[in-house]
């Protein structure tokens, strides 16, 4: 622009005309640049940002060891923005609290001590917390006074700080990185350090491994807080391509939390998710309704068993579709996605697996061949003052005499060149000796020296004179690394299906509830309960149920259902009470392998306070047969169906004090009764003959007890499986220890016992032996019988046949209960 002279400007200034457009290009592009480079993308070889890196550095110049003790943060902040950082102390901090914290690298490079925040919560401030490095902090300073790097000035020119850490391990695989730039970001996953190791010294021998080869080595991301990556092609996209996504799932367990809920237990979760969060999420699902069959929350995490967040499932909903849903809706299941992006040569770029294996591969070769040249120098140097030293030692009275002959150090070092054929290094080393190290064992030391000197520049010098020895040597430091600070893999990888939480809609949401659908529930002799769901075949007919043909503990079956798995249910108890309960939540059994053992205590599972109290049998409140009781004091009564209170719970006798039940079952009329008593009486009569009552009757007279004896049996028999049912009786004597005398046993033919009417005292089941005075279990159902103990594993019982009034065999075992094997269908 032409200028006016009235208005010319100084000499001393001037202004230039600029496009705007081109400076604000050019000064983006350096503010870019000054982003990517020097504070939010790592370099390629040693993972570490530039913060990071001066965080290490200086650490290791304070000395802070990890067998020193602790400094305060706010000390080593301030050291770091001082000498190397030139922004502010909050950037430093936090990149020093993330390098501590052991859910967020996989391997810690800082040893914290104090608050250094979780998952949920921040950390606190720099004063209030202490650290050192930790110990695999060591493998990526270690030899940086060995010229193993180049250094590079401070930001005021003052210092010198290492341009990249020697970084023994892999430390960018190894620990993951995150960070957003200007116009890029990177975003990488952790991964086990015995993996990434066993992989870097795959590529060193076989330098042109395929991805598939190096995966073999590393199948995945190793995440610190553990969990399952559920499906692995965005996996292989990442390590092939450098940009990926994969689904990462919490560690969930299906468990009972109390006999009759069941809960989801979380005891890892998805990386970078914490249990608050979660249980946000929970709540706010629920309370939008997105979320059905949560009855409650619990976080049971401590310091002793780690993370343990408890979700209660509400009766009646099925644990694995609440499970899938909370997949859906919270972050039980999060996305991770990979972008590769780091430094290689000063520049940005996005690397696959083998890329950054490569590129750290190629970094640990020039450490170890520049730390060998620097290894090689000082043996050379240390050499030549040995052998100038041996030579003054050997001549010592001349060296003497010419140094006092000589006017000054000046003269005396010349001389000495000139007289020994000494270099100026060797002279001035001779001058500086102590007395001391002219003794005789002086000599011989430095003789093993010169030796061990030369013996170390042989190998130094074969070492950089071979290409595969080097290689050879990165690869046996990164085994020892691995060996010395690798740990098992924490993360689970599986090739499952997705979760729902991929669908586009709910159309592949599974039932919430569980179906109300066919099963059987089988109640033990010994006081378990659990269900079979039934299928049906073709006809329209359930399929029968497989008895196992082994028997475990448990088996011998005391009362059986079949009924609907959403359908109420009653249990009859001791107390003459009926509980309403429904199988929904009982412990399931295939068909083809029904074991008692893996039930539930039916005493906890209908919630009952008193230990005293036993369920006897279940019963459905629908059928049209009345229900059958008896007492121990002879009492029996039918109960009419369909007469029940709409309560949980109901008497369904009138028990006189002292009175408990003893049985109870369906009773149609064409069925028998029996009863068996403590002195070895059994009556057997129609169940006709027991006039149906109202649930608040007392009953009637059932069988004429002699004075002192009591019921200790009371069941029903069929009228179609009387020539197929047995009677078991066991005596013992009363003078014993209950429980301790075995006592002895007989089984007889049903059919030997004669019909007697109500009311009457029916006739002898068995002769006492001597020392018998009672029968302390009697149990009449169909053949054959299955004994158990008390904890029940199974007993052996006499053969059957025996004589009605026949005396019993003695038993080896105690006998706790006595029960039928597991029937099929009705």
């Amino acid at each position: 622009m032409p200028k006016d002279e009235s208005t010319s400007l100084p000499p001393t200034e001037r202004i230039e005309d600029v496009d705007v457009t081109a400076e604000m290009q050019g000064s983006f592009l350096e503010y870019a640049y000054s982003v990517i480079y020097s504070r939010a993308l790592p370099d390629a070889r040693d993972g570490l940002k530039p913060v990071q890196r001066r965080i290490l550095y200086q650490m290791s110049e304070m000395g802070l060891r990890p067998d020193r003790g602790h400094v305060k943060s706010a000390r080593v902040t301030g050291e770091v923005m001082g000498k190397l950082h030139p922004h502010g102390d909050s950037a430093i901090y936090d990149a020093l609290v993330r390098m501590a914290q052991d859910f967020t690298l996989r391997v810690p490079l800082i040893d914290g001590h104090g608050n250094f925040g979780s998952l949920d919560d921040g950390p606190a401030a720099a004063r209030y917390t202490e650290a050192r490095l930790a110990a695999p902090s060591l493998a990526m300073t270690e030899d940086l006074g060995e010229d193993v790097v180049d250094f590079v000035p401070n930001y005021d020119n003052q210092l010198t700080q290492p341009e990249v850490l020697p970084s023994a391990f892999p430390n960018l695989l190894v620990n993951g990185a995150s960070g957003i730039a200007v116009g890029m970001a990177t975003n990488m996953a952790p991964h086990n350090l015995i993996e990434v190791v066993g992989a870097a010294r795959h590529l060193i021998v076989h330098p042109d491994a395929s991805l598939d080869e190096l995966m073999e080595y590393v199948p995945g991301p190793d995440l610190p807080s553990g969990g399952t990556i559920v499906g692995l092609s965005g996996v292989r996209d990442a390590y092939e391509s450098g940009r990926g996504s994969f689904k990462t799932r919490a560690k969930v367990a299906i468990e009972p939390i109390t006999a009759r809920k069941s809960g989801l237990i979380v005891t890892e979760l998805p990386y970078m998710v914490g249990p608050e969060k979660v249980i946000e999420k929970i709540k706010d699902g629920v309370t939008s309704k997105k979320l059905s069959g949560i009855a409650d929350v619990t976080d049971l995490s401590d310091m002793t068993r780690g993370l343990r967040l408890v979700i209660g499932i509400k009766t009646g909903f099925s644990p694995q579709a609440v499970l899938e849903q909370l997949y859906r809706y919270t972050p039980l299941e999060d996305g991770f996605s990979i972008n590769n992006v780091a430094l290689v040569e000063g520049g940005p770029q996005t690397l696959g697996l083998k890329q950054l294996l490569q590129v750290y591969v190629d970094h640990r070769i020039q450490v170890v061949t520049r730390r060998s040249r620097y290894r090689l120098e000082r043996k050379k140097e240390r050499l030549h003052l040995v052998e100038g030293l041996l030579v003054a030692i050997l001549d010592i009275d001349e060296v003497i005499q010419v140094i006092r002959s000589s006017d000054d150090t000046d003269q005396a070092r010349t001389r000495l060149i000139e007289v020994f054929d000494l270099s100026r290094v060797q002279a001035e080393y001779i001058l500086e000796l102590r007395l001391r190290r002219l003794t005789r064992f002086e000599r011989i030391e430095l003789e093993a020296e010169r030796d061990a000197l030369r013996t170390q520049i042989e190998e130094l010098t074969a070492l950089l004179a071979s290409e595969a020895r080097i290689r050879e040597a990165v690869s046996d430091e990164l085994l020892a690394v691995a060996e010395k600070y690798g740990t098992p893999r924490r993360t689970l990888l599986t090739e499952a299906k997705p979760s729902i939480a991929q669908l586009g809609s709910a159309k592949g949401q599974p039932a919430l509830e569980v179906a109300d659908a066919p099963c059987r529930v089988f109640l033990s002799a010994t006081g378990r309960i659990a269900r079979v769901d039934l299928l049906r075949d073709e006809s329209g007919a359930l399929q029968s149920i497989a008895t196992p043909g082994r028997r475990s503990k448990h088996d011998a079956v005391r009362s059986a259902l079949t009924t609907t798995s959403r359908t109420e249910i009653g249990a009859i108890t001791s107390r003459g009470r009926l509980l309403r309960f429904s199988p929904v939540d009982l412990p399931v059994m295939p068909a083809n392998s029904v074991q008692l053992g893996a039930g539930v205590r039916v005493a906890d599972y209908v919630g009952l306070a008193d230990r005293a109290e036993k369920v006897l049998a279940v019963v459905s409140l629908t059928a049209e047969a009345p229900i059958v009781l008896g007492t121990a004091a002879g009492v029996v009564k039918r109960v009419t169906p369909g007469d029940w209170a709409n309560r949980p719970e109901f008497e369904i006798i009138s028990l006189k004090p002292g009175d408990e039940v003893v049985g109870a079952a369906e009773g149609r009329d064409d069925d028998e009764l029996v009863f068996v008593s403590s002195d070895a009486q059994l009556l057997r009569f129609a169940a006709s003959s027991v006039r149906p009552q109202g649930r608040a009757a007392g009953g009637m007279a059932g069988m004429k007890l002699s004075a002192g004896a009591r019921a200790v049996f009371f069941g029903r028999v069929p009228a179609s499986s009387a020539d197929s049912t047995c009677v078991v009786s066991i005596a013992a004597g009363s003078q014993t220890l209950e429980g301790t005398d075995p006592g002895s046993a007989k089984v007889s033919d049903f059919s030997e016992f004669p019909a007697k009417g109500r009311a009457t005292g029916g006739v002898r089941a068995q002769r006492f032996l001597k020392g018998e005075d009672h029968l302390q279990l009697a149990w009449v159902g169909p053949i054959p019988p299955l004994a158990v103990a008390p904890d029940g594993a199974g007993r052996a019982l006499p053969e059957g046949g025996a004589r009605r009034d026949a005396s019993g065999q003695p038993l080896d075992a105690v006998v706790g209960a006595v029960g039928v094997a597991v029937p099929a269908l009705d």
